[in-house]
């Protein structure tokens, strides 16, 4: 299942002590499970913005320890630097990249004010999108007046802050406030252009930045700069939201760029930049060779680049994430001036970096060795869904190749529909895989638990029992994904590529075999529940699976062997 992934971009008010910035880094990397990406110390703003990654309940944890730290070791009483600030730890914001909504990382972000304000007793304004107020969504709104004005605006309820303002205390005039949020993702992005003009550069950046370029009159490049009636210099909005722009030139690779953040993906994905690029540079004879993303991104930023690509190409979209993200790699042309290193620049797979080796990325030696091993897992349970992960693999394939059958290529939506949803199949069965073994592992960590005591007896019997009944769940997750391959063996069987016929055959022979090896492992483990209402339902609808994926096969098979 996909992990709920989010990032936190914390800014201290300290970038000149390398050892308190430590300290406070070392309580992040203390938490299991978050990754610290980057550390940028600022000397003249006196100023550290650190950036740290991983599931939400362990950054959210990393979040508030590293706040702590900091109020402990800096003093708000004696700070002076060149950027606006409010308290030790200046801002703090939540990041939603994967498995995450935004409204789920903004109702995060509100337990997490609330619990600094409660436990460390730091003052917290909500901004962004954890806003209660719609004022407050602007960061400047509720940093405004800085640290020095912060003490009038206690007790005022217009003005205090969302959690701990009612009063100001010796302990608030050592910490500051700090704001807590949840905010978009920022990519930057520069557009490698075959030009050294960083006046042309910049033009194309006016043509497609939010803000666009100075109304000049007459239209002219150099008329004078039309204002409004308050004085205020006018422009003419260029072609993409949520978009700022500069052009510049790189000494070290000799060209210009197009410099870009992009404020909101979900605005203006990535691709959709590049392509807007693209065209205005086209308009004045300049053309894009490439781009380059600057630090890491979300996986999906890629995927949905290289769907859009192939769609634009009228390929199949269900091909494995690796294959969709190297069509981003060369559709953008990503690796214009260097290697675009996937595993150290896509966050999920920086993150996976640090997870023991699961089954499935075992080859198919070692994973067969590992399982003729004298250890009893992986077992019978992940067989299974290795079965049903190949059935949904080859109905999958069938699809495919049936999207790239010439003459057929008014279908290749159509197939490529299927192969999708043969893609979602795998993913979940391959999950599987390694996650039956871990509910086994479970159950084993159960019977080791002490009972020494009645109340350790009844705490482990309790734990036995739920540990057991999670394995008893897995497999028939197994089931009802493998039962979901019948449907794609059998379509494909009826409408694929019939040089095809026989791999949507075996798909559906391995779907029975998944479907009725894992109905083995629910009724073994389903016997030491106690209780059996829990289990009642579930084993009614195993049985029915288990008959049902009898008659599929059949029908299948009946399909198949009538057009070879």
């Amino acid at each position: 299942m996909e992990k709920r992934i989010v990032e936190c971009v914390p800014n201290f008010s300290e970038g000149r002590d390398m050892s308190v910035i430590k300290q406070i880094t070392d309580s992040i990397e203390g938490v299991a499970g978050v990754k610290l990406l980057d550390v940028d110390p600022g000397w003249a703003t006196n100023r550290t913005v650190v950036t740290f990654v991983g599931e939400v309940e362990a950054v959210v944890e990393a979040a508030f320890l590293c706040v702590v730290k900091a109020a402990q070791l800096i003093d708000m009483r004696k700070h002076h630097g060149e950027h606006p600030r409010m308290g030790a730890t200046d801002v703090c914001p939540l990041i939603p990249v994967s498995g995450i909504s935004m409204d789920e990382t903004a109702a995060y972000a509100r337990r997490l004010a609330e619990r600094i304000a409660k436990e460390a007793g730091i003052p917290v304004y909500c901004y962004e999108y954890a806003a209660f107020r719609s004022e407050r969504k602007k960061l400047a709104v509720c940093r405004e007046g800085e640290y020095e004005g912060l003490k009038p605006r206690f007790g005022v309820p217009e003005q205090m802050p969302d959690f701990g303002g009612e009063k100001w205390t010796d302990r608030v005039a050592l910490t500051g406030c700090t704001a807590v949020g949840a905010r978009d993702f920022l990519i930057a992005i520069n557009f490698n252009l075959n030009t050294t003009s960083t006046r042309r550069a910049n033009a194309i950046a006016f043509d497609v930045r939010e803000r666009g370029r100075v109304m000049r009159e007459g239209g002219s490049p150099v008329g004078r700069i039309m204002k409004d009636d308050l004085g205020r210099e006018r422009f003419i909005p260029g072609s993409l939201k949520s978009t700022a722009a500069i052009g510049w030139f790189i000494k070290e690779y000799g060209i210009a760029q197009v410099s870009m953040n992009i404020t909101n993906v979900a605005v203006t994905p990535v691709h959709v930049a590049f392509e807007e690029v693209v065209a205005k540079a086209a308009a004045r004879g300049v053309r894009v060779t490439g781009t380059e993303i600057v630090g890491l991104i979300p996986k999906s930023v890629l995927l949905d680049a290289g769907r859009y690509f192939l769609r634009k190409q009228q390929r199949s979209l269900g091909i494995p994430e690796q294959e969709i993200i190297r069509m981003a790699v060369l559709s953008m042309g990503l690796d214009d001036l260097k290697p675009f290193d996937v595993d150290n620049k896509v966050i999920e797979y920086m993150l996976n970096k640090k997870e023991e080796e699961r089954l499935v990325d075992r080859s198919v030696t070692g994973f067969i060795l590992e399982t003729a091993s004298e250890s009893p897992a992986p077992g019978g349970g992940s067989i299974a869904a290795v079965m049903g992960a190949l059935g949904a693999a080859l109905g999958t394939m069938v699809a495919n190749l049936s999207a790239h059958k010439p003459g057929w290529d008014d279908r290749w939506e159509e197939f490529s529909d299927v192969a999708v949803r043969g893609q979602e199949l795998v993913r979940e069965l391959l999950y599987l895989v390694d996650e039956d073994t871990r509910s086994f592992n479970k159950v084993m960590e159960a019977f080791g638990l002490p009972k020494n005591t009645a109340e350790e007896k009844q705490l482990r019997t309790e734990a036995i029992q739920e540990a057991t009944f999670y394995a008893t769940q897995v497999p028939f997750r197994v089931m009802k994904a493998s039962m979901a391959v019948f449907d794609l063996a059998g379509q494909m069987a009826q409408t694929g590529n019939p040089n095809s016929v026989s791999d949507a055959g075996v798909g559906a022979l391995a779907a029975r075999a998944a479907v009725l090896g894992a109905w083995l492992n629910v009724r073994i483990n389903a016997a030491s529940i106690k209780d059996r209402n829990r289990v009642e339902d579930l084993l009614k609808e195993a049985a029915g699976m288990a008959e049902l994926s009898r008659q599929k096969e059949d029908a299948i098979l009946e399909i198949v062997n009538a057009k070879i």
